[in-house]
């Protein structure tokens, strides 16, 4: 954390074009800018696959997929790990229910294992209170996020999901740049707005060439606990017309369970058993490999 804060010195004046700029910042190695190379993981570790999770907009429980699907792989037997670049808007520990501080040693940062022993890094296992909020400017946010793949002893992972902030401003446009990403799941909701929002994670996407492993909807439908019957609060599904058009795989439509919702605020979210987020997994399994 002690890099974080001189990056604060700085950031507030970054216009981030490396190339006319001599400050020796973390956006920086041996001279090229991020966009040439992707940052060095730990020493101490090794991942195999890594897979974002984006959304164009906040509130379509993109961290809540992340999870599901760190759960899903690795009740498969997969070593998984959650990499929460969210970095002002951090949740995933509260859904795993981890209240410990991750502690480091000489070999860099440890992540904190869940109860399933899914290793997570978020700011909010760095900070002395979780509530406190993180009002930090965009480079060191960027900054923040390289050093939870540089500076974090991850040891050997199968899967590493990184929760990505909603948008594309500098944290995600980092992520790609920094991280070897392996491919990334579109994360949205049945909204009319839905095919705009969709169409700008997808564009950034093609633009920084990271492959798209497909798309899934959250929040598609209730299904009644008493006849079975589907309700669509937020209107009918047009995941499948918006998939075709942007050329995707329609991964999962994953239901509205108030069963699944308590358990994330419990900090349970190991404990849920979903044969859609299952179904989701089996299938994202076939599209990575």
């Amino acid at each position: 954390m002690a890099e974080i804060e001189k990056e604060k010195e700085t950031a507030e004046e970054c216009t981030h074009d490396c190339s006319s700029c001599g400050a020796n910042c973390s956006s920086r190695e041996g001279g090229r800018t991020v966009s040439q190379t992707h940052e060095s993981l730990n020493e101490f570790s090794r991942v195999k696959k890594v897979i974002g999770v984006v959304s164009g907009k906040g509130g379509v429980g993109k961290s809540i997929v992340t999870s599901l699907m760190a759960v899903m792989f690795s009740r498969k037997g997969y070593k998984t790990a959650i990499l929460d670049a969210d970095i002002t808007g951090p949740s995933i520990p509260k859904a795993f229910g981890l209240n410990q501080r991750a502690m480091g040693s000489e070999k860099g940062i440890h992540p904190v294992i869940t109860e399933g022993g899914i290793e997570v890094m978020s700011i909010n296992l760095l900070l002395e209170n979780a509530e406190d909020p993180v009002v930090w400017r965009g480079p060191v946010l960027a900054g923040t996020v390289k050093q939870f793949w540089t500076d974090v002893v991850w040891g050997d992972i199968d899967f590493m999901f990184v929760d990505m902030p909603p948008g594309t401003g500098d944290v995600p446009l980092t992520v790609y740049q920094s991280l070897p990403i392996d491919g990334i799941i579109v994360v949205t909701s049945p909204q009319d707005l839905v095919s705009m929002i969709v169409g700008k994670a997808v564009k950034m996407a093609k633009l920084m060439e990271i492959p798209i492993l497909g798309i899934i909807e959250n929040m598609s439908y209730f299904a009644c606990p008493d006849c079975g019957k589907k309700h669509y609060p937020f209107g009918e599904s047009k995941i499948d017309e918006v998939a075709k058009h942007y050329e995707l795989d329609v991964i999962a439509q994953l239901p509205i369970d108030p069963k699944n919702a308590k358990a994330c605020d419990d900090g349970k979210i190991e404990s849920i058993v979903s044969d859609e987020a299952k179904a989701a997994a089996d299938k994202l399994e076939t599209l990575i490999h």
